[in-house]
């Protein structure tokens, strides 16, 4: 079996860093734009979309600047998704860095549309679209 292919993304997203960690790294912001409905107990998130729960640990978090998930199916591999916020120190410009991983090449396509969808609701929750 061939290594998962990690890939990254970045968003430009207009909104203070504050406002968008509490998106990245809470159940009540991430319920907003990335499932459904979000649930954690301790350091298990559950994410519901139409009806499915996925389950996943958040295996770091920087307050203020990202946080790491890996989904329970994932538990025995190095695959995670992160959710990274990064201010260009010049322009203060505010950009949502993702990196996640895929199978084959037909996955991390899936996985890109996947998060250029849920990043479009995200922008419009802030009013950044």
């Amino acid at each position: 079996m061939q290594d998962p292919i990690k890939f990254d993304l970045e968003f430009p997203i207009q909104a203070s860093p504050t406002l968008l960690y509490q998106h990245i790294a809470t159940p009540s912001g991430m319920s907003e734009w990335f499932a459904d409905n979000v649930n954690s107990r301790g350091e298990y998130f559950k994410f519901i979309w139409d009806g499915q729960e996925e389950k996943a640990k958040i295996i770091k978090r920087v307050s203020g600047e990202r946080a790491r998930f890996q989904w329970d199916y994932d538990e025995d591999t190095k695959k995670y998704f992160e959710l990274r916020i990064e201010v260009d120190e010049i322009t203060k410009d505010v950009s949502l860095m993702i990196t996640d991983y895929g199978d084959d090449d037909d996955e991390v396509e899936e996985q890109k549309m996947f998060w250029e969808n849920q990043v479009s609701a995200l922008k419009k929750v802030l009013g950044s679209s």
